[in-house]
């Protein structure tokens, strides 16, 4: 009905109806810092973007879009990642050295040859399992091998990150450990996007995803964990709708520099 309603109303109405970020903290001003400085990000912004904040230093969460779908591209693969760590758990076993290999060449250089294999192994269902236990019940896992096309959302991207900074019983501490460390080895080229403007002393921990297709134009991703400076912090930033890989890089990096700078203040 609302999309409907929407597509009735003339652009600047319809512009008007569109989700605005909100902001809550223990912080006095944060809150309300966070919502000026997201939204000033992204004035005049073109495509479609999800935002994901949480602070445990200060419980401070921010959320724009929180519940909407995006195609995975290779923000996936800590997700692929995190269900391997948890069936070998499961089982008792530790990865193997090809497992090992397989998930440096996966996380440290998003190379898709080593993904394909692992989402193989462990199978879809096994997937579904993993997403049960993190409790990410939006998130549906791509079909006939296209771990690219798995929805997912801010939301349930924001609970795995949950999930690998702090203890829990889905992921052992080793296997968090783990997961940060890969993801705290990222090649510098495919460093982008949530880390840009984090302040120095704290450390970054990134995985990116960028897929074009013929409708949407590009989607690009970032997540990201930050822990340092008196702030423990998760971001992540989804989007599709732009026309250039670089667009979408520059969309996410005006956000996150926009989280960092405020929360290196409080």
């Amino acid at each position: 009905m609302a999309t409907s309603l929407a597509a009735a109303l003339p652009a600047a109405a319809a512009d008007a109806a569109a989700p605005s970020v909100t902001c809550t903290s223990a912080k006095a001003g944060l809150a309300d810092k966070l919502e000026r400085g997201i939204s000033s990000a992204l004035t005049n912004r073109r495509g479609t973007v999800a935002v994901g904040l949480h602070d445990r230093a200060t419980k401070t969460t921010c959320a724009l879009r929180p519940f909407s779908a995006y195609d995975s591209a290779s923000i996936v693969k800590v997700t692929v990642l995190a269900a391997l760590l948890w069936d070998a758990k499961r089982r008792d076993h530790y990865l193997s050295d090809r497992e090992v290999a397989l998930s440096r060449a996966m996380i440290t250089k998003s190379d898709n040859a080593a993904t394909r294999v692992l989402w193989k192994q462990l199978g879809v269902e096994k997937v579904k399992g993993f997403l049960a236990a993190a409790r990410m019940t939006r998130t549906e896992p791509g079909a006939n091998g296209y771990w690219g096309l798995t929805r997912i959302t801010v939301e349930d991207e924001q609970k795995l990150l949950k999930l690998v900074t702090a203890g829990n019983e889905v992921l052992s501490d080793n296997s968090r450990a783990y997961i940060l460390k890969l993801m705290g080895q990222v090649v510098p080229s495919q460093r982008w996007g949530t880390p840009y403007g984090a302040p120095s002393g704290v450390s970054v921990a990134v995985k990116n995803g960028w897929l074009r297709r013929a409708t949407q134009g590009w989607r690009v991703h970032s997540v990201g964990a930050f822990k340092g400076r008196g702030h423990d912090y998760t971001i992540t930033v989804l989007t599709h709708g732009s026309d250039t890989l670089n667009y979408g890089i520059a969309t996410i990096q005006g956000v996150a520099e926009a989280i960092h700078k405020d929360l290196a203040a409080n």
